[in-house]
């Protein structure tokens, strides 16, 4: 049996296998729609260092001992977002494994709640970002706007390449 046979199937593992898969590379997307939102929509003051390059910083000084320099800050966000954003964008497809039809309101509410178990409890908790009452409720705002935008293109994403990979075999024959 190949791939496309397989990932056809309307069988647990086929649909597993399409729900992580598809969730992943939708998880890919919309921190890639996030990423680029954030860049019109201030969600931290310009001076204050986001939550993943502290994680980046801590780990480059403790191997290097020395931080991130300040010209490769981006990428280095960048490299905590999207293994974060494709790893959650996996979990919510193996969610959705056996609902193929698209539906935003599951998007708005995965990005929303994304949205509240990092930034407004898990990182404040564990001293990367700030207590939310002492975030700008316009910040504030800007983010959630992000994660919810996130949450979104995840859903339309996951449910376009669900439905793909579920049709291309039957499209062949």
């Amino acid at each position: 049996m190949n791939l496309d046979a397989f990932l056809q199937k309307d069988t647990y593992l086929s649909n597993t296998s399409r729900g992580l898969i598809s969730g992943f590379v939708g998880g890919l997307a919309g921190t890639a729609v996030k990423t680029l939102i954030e860049e019109f929509l201030p969600v931290r003051k310009i001076e204050q260092k986001s939550a993943q390059l502290k994680i980046v910083d801590d780990l480059s000084t403790k191997i290097t001992g020395t931080p991130i320099s300040v010209e490769n800050e981006a990428l280095a966000a960048q490299l905590v977002n999207f293994p974060f954003g494709a790893s959650i964008g996996a979990a919510y497809g193996y969610g959705k494994k056996d609902k193929d039809v698209m539906n935003i309101a599951d998007g708005v509410i995965f990005g929303a709640t994304t949205w509240v178990s990092t930034h407004e409890t898990s990182l404040p908790l564990m001293g990367l970002e700030s207590k939310p009452t002492d975030i700008p409720i316009k910040m504030q705002a800007n983010e959630l706007i992000a994660h919810v935008a996130f949450g979104i293109t995840t859903e339309f994403v996951r449910s376009f390449i669900n439905e793909r990979m579920k049709r291309s075999q039957r499209n062949r024959n």
